[in-house]
């Protein structure tokens, strides 16, 4: 049984971002083989197939995009790791924050639509007003949403308890159950309406209304990652296109690209096809919902995303039309914040969620057990996505993703080095 105190040593409060530590399991230091100098496909998976052994990790898959094509796409290991179940391109899997994505490309559908703009306040599209309560004066813009300076931010003390719930007709004997539930207090339910959720926060009425959903700055001027703005910007378009967000999505992002086996509504997932989440290779979570999806809830799979990295890196170059104008893909990709409002330990910049850091577009993600990355060279030449059922939210496993996405990034460096 995993104890109290080792519980309270998770940081699920910073889901949204990419800590490093020192994993406590790691009682030997392990020599990952080098890529080679010449990367061939049928070296490259196998370099990430001897990182999944030497790293003892269950899975992962990876998409590689080159001068518009495709030129690599496999799994390694397993999405069940127990029953010896591969992870293959098939495999559905949850990818957390890069689900932001997704969020920032239904912003620009639904401006090319005209419900809105960058400049339009969010209060002239919501059916309720939003006041920060630290700065009543406030006047929160569409583009402070996706760009995170809305003075909205996460409240360390309800963020994970109110956003998650266990999924009901699960086996919940196990430790990773135990720690949901037990440990972190999660509840065992269906999501909620998007609606319902944000009323928790944001009605006078509810459960988390309070001066702590805000920080007292003028909008635009300081960035704070928030997952509770990201889920607000969802239902700002479920409000103005009168349509539940996950269909919106559905209709104008997922279904243009055949991303067809991909949703934001958990229950409309096939667990027969989905990834397990796991603490490590030997203790399994149980499948969990997201009361404010639109924030981290994307399951997908890698054959799909690599329909989406594909039109994000030809939407650069301005050779796409598959989701809204060039015009749009160019927004998406825009720099929106003045210089030094990002902290420069995150990123340069911002566009519509995507962050431009080191010469790419990039966005990761990761949720309870899982863990996703996904960069595009910002002239659009390049571009990959790694989505895994690796955790990199409790404290013990931080340092571990790191290491495995960087053993993971060498190789496709290397691929695309020599391809």
């Amino acid at each position: 049984m995993t104890t109290l105190a080792r519980i309270i040593g998770l940081i699920l409060l910073s889901l949204f971002i990419t800590l490093t530590s020192c994993s406590s399991d790691d009682n030997e230091f392990v020599v990952l083989p080098e890529p080679s100098d010449t990367m061939t496909a049928t070296e490259l998976s196998t370099y990430f197939e001897s990182v999944v052994e030497t790293e003892n990790v269950p899975g992962f898959a990876v998409t590689i995009v080159k001068n518009d094509a495709i030129v690599f796409q496999d799994g390694f290991g397993f999405a069940d790791a127990q029953n010896q179940k591969a992870y293959t391109n098939q495999t559905q899997n949850g990818i957390g924050s890069l689900s932001k994505t997704f969020v920032g490309a239904a912003t620009a559908k639904a401006m090319e639509q005209g419900y809105f703009t960058l400049e339009t306040p969010i209060n002239e599209v919501l059916p309720v007003e939003i006041v920060n309560l630290q700065r009543p004066e406030a006047v929160i813009l569409v583009k402070h949403l996706v760009t995170h300076t809305s003075g909205i931010v996460d409240n360390p003390t309800n963020y994970v308890v109110g956003n998650y719930s266990v999924l009901p007709g699960q086996d919940l004997s196990g430790e990773g159950a135990d720690i949901l539930l037990n440990g972190l207090g999660l509840e065992v339910s269906n999501p909620v309406p998007l609606a319902d959720y944000l009323g928790e926060y944001f009605l006078e009425e509810g459960v988390f209304y309070g001066d702590d959903t805000y920080i007292n700055v003028e909008p635009g001027s300081t960035w704070s990652y928030s997952n509770v703005a990201t889920s607000l910007m969802g239902f700002v378009i479920e409000s103005a296109a009168e349509q539940s967000f996950d269909e919106y999505v559905n209709e104008h992002i997922l279904m243009p690209l055949q991303m067809n086996t991909s949703t934001f509504n958990v229950l409309e997932v096939d667990f027969n096809r989905m990834a397990i989440p796991y603490i490590d290779k030997s203790r399994l979570l149980p499948f969990y919902g997201n009361h404010g999806y639109p924030e981290g809830s994307m399951h997908t799979t890698n054959e799909d995303l690599g329909n989406y990295l594909l039109d994000m890196t030809r939407g650069i170059k301005g050779q796409s039309a598959t989701l809204f104008a060039p015009s749009y893909y160019e927004l998406l990709f825009t720099e929106q914040l003045p210089d030094g409002v990002v902290p420069n330990a995150f990123a340069e910049n911002h566009g519509l969620y995507w962050y431009a850091k080191n010469g790419k577009w990039m966005h990761g993600g990761n949720s309870l057990g899982v863990s996703s990355q996904m960069e595009i060279a910002r002239d659009g030449s390049f571009g990959f996505v790694i989505t895994s059922n690796i955790d990199g939210t409790f404290v013990e496993n931080e340092g571990k993703w790191e290491a495995v996405k960087q053993k993971i990034q060498e190789g496709i460096q290397a691929f695309l080095r020599d391809n």
